[in-house]
C-alpha cells in the first residue's frame, strides 16, 4: 500500500467517522435537559406563550427531532452551522472568531509540554538512580497528580497577587490596546500563564515516556556500538538514542490532542481566555445548541486532523513503517 492510498483511506475513514459525530452530537444535545427557549424567555426578564411559540417556529425546534436532524445535516452539508440563540450571529462567523485562541494555547501548550518533558525524560534517563533523575519523577508524578483548574487557580494567585509580573486575565490588554509587534509581545505575555498551566500536565507524562523510552534504547546494542566507536556522548544521545525514544512519543502526541482541548475548556475559563473552551462554556449553560453542535464538531474535525498527521509522522519517523507501506 502506498502512502497516497493509505492517506485516501484515512481521509474515507475521517468523513465517516465526522458524519456520525454530527449524528451523535445532536441526539446527545437534544436529548439533554434543558429547553433553549426557556432560557432565551428567562433573559428577557419573562415572555407570553404567543412569543414562546414564536422562539419555537422561528429556531425550528416545533419540529419533530427527526425533522430538525435531517434539517440540521443539510444545512450543514452546504457549510451552514446555524445561528447562535445566545449571541445572535452565524455561528460559524463566532467560530471564526475564537478559533484562533484556543489554537494559539493548543499549540503553545504542546509545543512545551513536548520539548520541555522530553529533555527532562532524556536528562533523568542518563543517570536513572542520580538525584537529578528522582527530583524529575517527583515534579513529574506532582504535575501529573495535580487537578487543571487548580494548578491555574495557584498560578492565577502567585502572579495575581503576590508577584505580579504576568498578566492573569484575557488574551490581550484591553485598556491600552496594542498594534504591530507590540500587539504580538502582549499577546505572548497573556499566554504564558494559561500555556503553562496546560503543559505542566502533559510534561509530566512526556517526560516519564522519554525517560523509559530513552533508558531502554540507551542499552541497546547499536548505542554500545556508537559508544565503542568513541563517538561524543552528545552526538550517542541526540543523533542514535533520541530518534528511537521520540517514536512512541509521537504516537502519544496525535493520541492526547483531545485530552489537550479538554483541558484547555477549564483553563480558558480560570484565565477568561477568549477561545472555544470559553464558548463551549457559555453554550451548555445558555442551551445554545447549534453553537454547542458546531463547536464539539470542529473539535472534533481537529483531533481527527492531528491523529492522521500523526499517522504521517510516524511513518517518516520509524523506517520499518515505511517500508511495510510500500
Amino acid at each position: 500500500m502506498t502512502l497516497l492510498t493509505h492517506l485516501f483511506g484515512k481521509l474515507a475513514n475521517a468523513a465517516a467517522l465526522l458524519l456520525a459525530v454530527l449524528v451523535l452530537n445532536f441526539c446527545l444535545i437534544h436529548l439533554a435537559p434543558g429547553d433553549p427557549v426557556q432560557v432565551i424567555a428567562g433573559e428577557m426578564g419573562g415572555a407570553s406563550a404567543e412569543v414562546i411559540a414564536d422562539l419555537r417556529a422561528k429556531y425550528g425546534l416545533d419540529d419533530s427531532l427527526l425533522q430538525q436532524l435531517f434539517t440540521y445535516l443539510g444545512k450543514v452539508a452546504h457549510g451552514d452551522f446555524g445561528y447562535s440563540y445566545y449571541f445572535n450571529q452565524p455561528v460559524l462567523g463566532l467560530i471564526g472568531q475564537r478559533l484562533p485562541a484556543s489554537l494559539y494555547l493548543a499549540l503553545s501548550s504542546l509545543l512545551t509540554a513536548v520539548v520541555i518533558g522530553t529533555l527532562l525524560g532524556v536528562v533523568s534517563a542518563r543517570r536513572p538512580n542520580g538525584l537529578l533523575s528522582h527530583v524529575v519523577t517527583v515534579l513529574s508524578l506532582t504535575g501529573y497528580a495535580a487537578p487543571i483548574f487548580w494548578t491555574g487557580l495557584m498560578l492565577l494567585l502567585l502572579f495575581g497577587s503576590v508577584w505580579p509580573v504576568l498578566p492573569v486575565s484575557g488574551m490581550a490588554d484591553v485598556v491600552n490596546p496594542k498594534t504591530g509587534f507590540a500587539y504580538v509581545r502582549d499577546v505572548a505575555t497573556h499566554l504564558v500563564l494559561p500555556s503553562l498551566t496546560l503543559a505542566l500536565v502533559f510534561i509530566a507524562q512526556y517526560s516519564r515516556l522519554a525517560r523509559v523510552n530513552m533508558i531502554d534504547v540507551l542499552s541497546a546494542d547499536y548505542v554500545r556500538t556508537a559508544r565503542a566507536k568513541g563517538l561524543p556522548e552528545r552526538v550517542v544521545i541526540f543523533k542514535h538514542a533520541l530518534r528511537n525514544a521520540l517514536i512512541p512519543i509521537v504516537t502519544v502526541v496525535g493520541l492526547q490532542f483531545g485530552n489537550l482541548f479538554a483541558g484547555a475548556v477549564l483553563v480558558e475559563t480560570v484565565f477568561s481566555w477568549p477561545g472555544m473552551g470559553r464558548l463551549v462554556f457559555d453554550s451548555i449553560l445558555r442551551r445554545d445548541y447549534p453553537t454547542l453542535m458546531a463547536v464539539l464538531f470542529f473539535s472534533a474535525v481537529m483531533v481527527i486532523a492531528a491523529n492522521i498527521i500523526t499517522d504521517l509522522v510516524y511513518r517518516l519517523v520509524d523506517p520499518r513503517i515505511r517500508a511495510g507501506a510500500r
